[in-house]
């Protein structure tokens, strides 16, 4: 490992650890000239005054998951399992809102005698609120210090779509046809759709991948669906929310999959497994359950063998 030359650089939002990271987490965020486009000043203003209104409601939801996001501790598990398992690279994680940030990380690459990178963001679908977001942010700070490859969407890739499809199997315990799948991804304005951004499309795309890979298996739900969550003021927002689509199911029961996320987050612990379930409650929902992400998984880790490969 001592003389690697080569990284493999694993790219999120972040999340935060404690209140103050959490501010940092929304204002970074917000900052972001991919997430508000607006001049560099206007943004900072909106970014102040959301962060200032959201912090203390948003702490409280981190406190019902324990008062910080899974997204750090599972992450550190997949770059241990990744360096144990892929020794042709030295793997690292970089964030872009909370702390590992690409600046310190690149220093300690630079200091590790690293002359090659692959990027692999760990986003399955490409969105410039996310992808392009963590790619730029990256490359701005490296420069011209290493040769950079960067590995772009992998809702396509099989053996990631396997973990998946596992994942769901286990939660539902051979009784498919009993649920109705759910696939949450998380929302977009739909401006920034219409301006050109694939994730849309991409998620229908990878819905229908995972649907006929599912009746492959014998896994034939009573209905298979796509809803998007995380919907915040007024503007339009892609649809169906998630919040519309449980009031399709009365009586019966549900199974999600947060198909925009490779690692647990505060989205998938707090808004999925908590908040959307207690709406679930009240519409009549009769079971409902949460898949959890692939995670460090070593179905993951073996994916991400295939992923990075350079044909």
């Amino acid at each position: 490992m001592e003389n690697n030359k080569k990284a493999l650089v694993l790219l999120n939002m972040g999340g935060a650890r404690r209140k103050d990271e959490l501010k940092l987490f929304l204002t970074n965020m917000f900052n972001d000239k991919n997430i508000i486009a607006a001049p560099k000043l206007i943004r900072k203003m909106i970014a102040f005054f959301i962060t200032t209104s959201r912090l203390n409601s948003a702490w409280k939801n981190y406190e019902e998951i324990g008062g910080f996001s899974p997204l750090n501790p599972l992450t550190e598990k997949l770059v241990d399992k990744v360096n144990e398992n892929i020794k042709e690279y030295k793997t690292y994680q970089v964030m872009r809102y909370t702390p590992p940030f690409a600046k310190d990380v690149i220093e300690d690459m630079k200091k590790d005698g690293i002359e090659e990178v692959v990027l692999l963001p760990l986003y399955p679908q490409f969105s410039t609120t996310t992808t392009k977001s963590s790619l730029e942010d990256f490359k701005a700070y490296a420069k011209d210090s290493f040769k950079i490859k960067t590995k772009g969407t992998f809702y396509k890739n099989e053996a990631f779509n396997k973990c998946i499809i596992e994942e769901i199997k286990e939660k539902t315990n051979s009784q498919a046809g009993e649920f109705n799948l759910i696939f949450s991804a998380h929302g977009l304005p739909q401006k920034i759709v219409d301006k050109g951004d694939p994730y849309e499309k991409q998620m229908n795309k990878h819905v229908k991948i995972l649907s006929k890979m599912l009746e492959e298996e014998g896994q034939n739900f009573k209905s298979i669906n796509l809803a998007y969550q995380s919907k915040v003021g007024p503007m339009k927002w892609l649809d169906p929310s998630l919040d519309d689509m449980l009031e399709n199911f009365k009586d019966e029961n549900v199974i999600i999959y947060p198909i925009a996320f490779t690692v647990d987050n505060s989205e998938t612990d707090f808004e999925l497994d908590i908040e959307y379930r207690e709406i679930a409650e009240e519409i009549g929902v009769k079971e409902f359950r949460v898949c959890k992400c692939v995670n460090d998984s070593d179905m993951f880790i073996e994916a991400i063998k295939d992923m990075i490969k350079f044909k």
